[in-house]
């Protein structure tokens, strides 16, 4: 079974991909991680984990859905990890949430996808993130052989600087930046809700018509990149770029 997390659909894009040409199942975690729904989950067939990456790891509200759900039949898991350049050494960590898990490790593969992390980065137009999308299918396509196979996805070579990157930068990253503090509506916000609806923790509220964020953010910026009339920015940073959604469809 694919279980999949995605903000903005590139986890999404992969995920299915993948269920297509493997003939599985695809979960979407959305709700489950909205309702804080950690009943068990069957498999006869190996797992494989699509998700972002944030802060070269998996997001932490994966790990922790994954650390309170059974996981039942099937022992190996596969993890894929979409990004906007690098995964650092998320792998180790995966492979010690395994251990604590039971569950045989079978690699972990970096899926180089549209940069969509508006609040630090720049987002790429239509055109240069459909270039992006077609280099990642042949990725995804090695991704399918191993599986496919049922061979371990091979260890990536490991740097020193993506040690610290997974490791002291992830710890500190989440208390400083991870936040909704600097998230905002304009007047071209239209009242529609969409904010509210694709937030996967529930963290937004209309008052006044306008939304209103909470303290329960993960930074998937789902919120300001589906917004339908572009009309949520954060801070100065994202005024005037691009909104990535993954519009390539299977």
């Amino acid at each position: 079974m694919i279980i999949f997390f995605s903000g903005t659909g590139n986890s999404e894009y992969a995920a299915k991909k993948i269920g297509k040409e493997i003939n599985d199942s695809v979960l979407d975690l959305f709700e489950k991680i909205r309702n804080s729904d950690y009943s068990a989950v069957a498999s006869e067939k190996p797992w494989i984990l699509v998700v972002p990456t944030y802060a070269w790891r998996i997001p932490h509200i994966i790990h922790d859905w994954l650390m309170k759900t059974e996981l039942s039949g099937n022992r190996s898991i596969y993890f894929v990890m979409t990004c906007g350049g690098s995964i650092g050494n998320a792998g180790s960590y995966l492979k010690k949430l395994c251990r604590a898990k039971g569950l045989n490790y079978m690699g972990c593969a970096a899926i180089t996808m549209p940069e969509n992390y508006i609040a630090l980065f720049t987002t790429p137009g239509k055109e240069e993130a459909l270039k992006i999308i077609e280099q990642a299918d042949n990725k995804i396509s090695d991704v399918i052989r191993y599986i496919n196979k049922n061979t371990s996805i091979p260890d990536a070579g490991i740097t020193f600087k993506d040690k610290i990157s997974s490791g002291p930068v992830n710890n500190i990253f989440y208390p400083l930046f991870v936040h909704s503090k600097k998230f905002y509506s304009t007047d071209a916000c239209i009242s529609c809700g969409k904010c509210e609806r694709v937030c996967p923790l529930d963290n937004i509220r209309l008052q006044n018509g306008k939304p209103v964020w909470g303290k329960n953010c993960t930074h998937c910026m789902a919120c300001i990149s589906r917004c339908p009339k572009e009309a949520i920015e954060y801070g100065s940073h994202s005024k005037g770029m691009p909104r990535y959604t993954c519009s390539k469809v299977l």
